[in-house]
């Protein structure tokens, strides 16, 4: 499915731009992970609307919509960018736990976390905590598993239909 190679260029672009020091090299790598993850998830969205699983596609669509906001703040910077970041990771929290039975539990767990670990830095960042995009341990270590949920999804893709 066409989704597949954008949830891997979105994973690796992303991951690789909050490693980066360069202001413009991050923002040019996740500019490229947001384009391609709002087309995975668009994708996605009709594809489960499709197959009739609308709790599925609405997570989906959530996501795109959390990453468009994301995708809107990039440029500004980090400092600058906060608040889009804040609304952004609050709906991939809300989109991450959406998938109820329709996934492997593996990757239900890693979405949890995920959307766990966003959720406290989003109310961190609510309550005044000085927290950017890049900051570590939060919310720098939800990305990995955002990413290793990705490669389930990847993975639930390109599986053979039973």
């Amino acid at each position: 499915m066409r989704s597949t190679p954008d949830f891997a260029i979105g994973g690796a672009f992303g991951l690789a731009g909050t490693f980066v020091a360069s202001d413009a090299l991050r923002q040019t790598l996740w500019t490229i992970d947001g384009v391609a993850l709002v087309v995975a998830t668009a994708l996605l969205t009709m594809k489960y609307q499709r197959l009739g699983n609308d709790c599925v596609a609405a997570g989906f669509l959530t996501f795109l919509a959390g990453e468009s906001l994301l995708l809107a703040g990039n440029a500004a910077g980090l400092e600058a960018s906060v608040p889009s970041y804040v609304g952004g990771i609050s709906l991939w929290a809300a989109a991450l736990v959406s998938a109820p039975n329709t996934f492997a539990l593996w990757m239900r767990l890693t979405a949890v976390v995920a959307a766990v670990l966003f959720t406290v830095s989003a109310c961190m960042i609510l309550w005044g905590a000085p927290l950017l995009p890049t900051s570590s341990p939060l919310p720098a270590a939800g990305y990995p598993f955002l990413v290793l949920t990705f490669v389930g999804w990847i993975w639930t893709l390109l599986k053979p239909e039973r």
